[in-house]
């Protein structure tokens, strides 16, 4: 039998996860540097990274990849960040996550395959695909 979470930890990372939504990578940074997890995840399998790439946030995207968030976890529905910033059209939040080692083939729809289903050439070509 599991114990119920403590209030406050739920009330912590809530806030933790709107700094996310909201990009705010000073205070995110500050966070995961003091012991968060870079990787700390929702109910939904939602990392950080993934909040803040399709909010469109290329600063907190940075701060965490700088800080050893997994650009490439899938949330619970197979999604990746990378395919929710192509999905959202964040051009800077893409590079970020680029730079930061995302694989376009990665998840469920792909990068490659939302770049391919709304027909952003240029993202192909950036993913070196056609």
């Amino acid at each position: 039998m599991s114990e119920a979470p403590d209030p406050e930890v739920v009330e912590l990372a809530g806030k933790i996860f709107d700094l996310a939504r909201r990009g705010d990578a000073d205070a995110l940074a500050k966070y995961v540097d003091a012991g968060v997890p870079a990787n700390l995840t929702n109910d939904r399998g939602d990392t950080l990274v993934m909040l803040a790439a399709y909010h469109g946030h290329e600063d907190a995207v940075r701060a965490l990849v700088a800080r050893g968030a997994d650009v490439n976890r899938a949330n619970d529905k197979g999604q990746t960040p990378l395919a929710g910033a192509v999905f959202k059209g964040a051009d800077a939040v893409i590079r970020a996550l680029l730079d930061g080692g995302a694989d376009p083939a990665a998840g469920t729809p792909s990068a490659l395959d939302t770049a391919r289903m709304f027909g952003k050439a240029e993202l192909l070509e950036l993913f070196g695909a056609s």
